[in-house]
């Protein structure tokens, strides 16, 4: 995690919740239909047919959670997350599905999170960019996929555009640097798509990556600040929030140059955002 771990303002995250939301069905696209027969009706064994059991890893307020459903209306799906503020909020989307599936939402932090039982999707939506070397719990991940089971994730491949370099700078600068270096996250924490793939065949697992760059038309004033304040910009508001005047400053200074980087048109502010994707398979050894 960033050196502050970030505080999550569920309301201001799902200010933008339309065009967050559309990475997540892309992949969701993607993900092949699981299969009923995947898992044994218990670990000591026995008849195969259980609904899909399905875990969304840094499932934030849970407005996308819900897609997983509409996908599966059988599944037992649980959100994880490790920010109380996105469970309580997430909460509201939990219950009985109307075909005899269910949601259900618990604490976890996706550094140590390792499945007690076997999942046939495990999903995670613009989360793993926050997990230093989340790669390095691929394995423990794609060891508790049932046979046949998908790992399948979304992240952002934007740390080298305006908004976060930027925000980088800003925040190693002279009058920041003493409060906020090693705050914020760098361009290193996502890997390549040729990088997620090389890690995903290593483990056994058919891998289909791919990365996308969405042109993101925001409305309203200031309107990339206000994206990020949703997601990236949140370690530093959680750094200096105990000095609102600080805090107020530093806001300030980063619109100034935000305004300079991603200037507004007559219909919107165009924001370019490059994400990366993987869905990846395990093999059915039965």
């Amino acid at each position: 995690m960033p050196a502050t771990a970030p505080t999550w303002d569920p309301a201001q995250y799902l200010r933008h919740a339309g065009p967050r939301a559309r990475p997540f069905t892309d992949l969701l696209a993607r993900v092949p239909d699981l299969s009923p027969s995947s898992r044994p009706r218990s670990s000591r064994g026995g008849p195969y047919g259980e609904p899909p059991r399905i875990a969304d890893l840094g499932c934030g307020p849970g407005n996308v959670t819900a897609l997983l459903a509409d996908r599966w209306p059988t599944a037992r799906v649980t959100g994880y997350d490790n920010s109380p503020r996105m469970l309580e909020r997430a909460r509201e989307h939990a219950g009985p599905t109307p075909q005899g599936g269910r949601i259900d939402f618990a604490p976890a932090d996706a550094r140590t999170w390792t499945p007690a039982e076997p999942y046939d999707l495990l999903i995670s939506n613009a989360a793993l960019q926050w997990v230093p070397g989340h790669v390095e719990r691929f394995a423990d991940w794609i060891g508790a996929l049932a046979p046949g089971g998908v790992l399948a994730f979304q992240v952002p491949g934007n740390f080298d555009a305006p908004s976060h370099r930027l925000m980088r700078e800003l925040a190693h600068s002279r009058r920041w640097r003493d409060r906020l270096a090693g705050t914020l996250r760098h361009d290193g924490a996502v890997l390549t798509p040729e990088a997620y793939l090389a890690h995903l065949t290593a483990a056994g697992c058919t891998a289909d990556v791919w990365e996308t760059t969405y042109v993101h038309l925001l409305p309203g004033e200031d309107a990339v600040l206000d994206w990020v304040k949703g997601t990236g910009l949140r370690p530093v508001l959680t750094a200096l929030d105990d000095d609102p005047e600080a805090c107020d400053a530093f806001v300030e200074e980063y619109r100034n140059v935000l305004r300079a980087a991603y200037p507004a048109g007559a219909h919107g502010t165009p924001f370019p955002f490059r994400r990366v994707f993987a869905v990846a398979r395990k093999e059915d050894t039965r």
